[in-house]
């Protein structure tokens, strides 16, 4: 049986978005919020991202170039790390749950959350959300699918330094401590 490495990626990126959309129904209410121009900034280039990244709008131009030539192995690993990625933002965000918001906020009764996929990075939903595009670019191995993951890559810096300054000022002794202890989105490097 062949690797159906579309229906795969794209049943995967689905779930994730299926468990994005269910989750919206149990979010606390928000006290304080990024500005709304960061706000658009970051949402413009992660929908971009995505659109790269998922669709086929780009096809027929250099962005639908192989990067390199593609094999059924590498196919493979890349749907392997497209699951594993979307699996980890997954449980990162039932983690975090009423706390979750498109947008860094500070929720009401905000709690600073560091079990879980938290007790190995910061912002582990952006670390699954970055492996599994970088699944998605190897199974593909188009351009389109590398620019839509640096987009997304710079969509969430963006939203991290954000982040880091909400938390800073809701938490500054425990979120600084946490920050010493645990790397943003790399365990152990970054």
């Amino acid at each position: 049986m062949t690797l159906n490495v579309d229906a795969a990626i794209g049943n995967t990126w689905a779930a994730l978005g299926l468990v994005w959309l269910a989750g919206l129904a149990f979010t606390k209410r928000t006290v304080r919020s990024q500005p709304v121009g960061a706000r658009l900034f970051h949402l413009v280039l992660v929908l971009l991202g995505f659109a790269l990244l998922g669709s086929r709008w780009f096809d027929g131009g250099w962005l639908s170039l192989r990067v390199v030539p593609v094999t059924e192995a590498v196919q493979i690993a890349g749907v392997g790390l497209t699951i594993a990625g979307c699996a980890f933002a997954i449980w990162a965000r039932l983690t975090l749950g009423g706390n979750w918001s498109g947008r860094a906020t500070v929720k009401a009764d905000h709690e600073l959350i560091t079990r879980g996929p938290y007790a190995v990075a910061r912002h582990p939903i952006y670390t699954g959300i970055l492996l599994g595009a970088l699944g998605t670019s190897l199974a593909t191995c188009e351009w389109r699918c590398v620019l839509g993951m640096l987009l997304l890559a710079l969509a969430f810096l963006v939203k991290m330094s954000q982040e880091e300054r909400l938390m800073m000022q809701t938490f500054p002794v425990a979120y600084a401590a946490y920050r010493k202890r645990v790397k943003a989105l790399v365990p152990g490097v970054l």
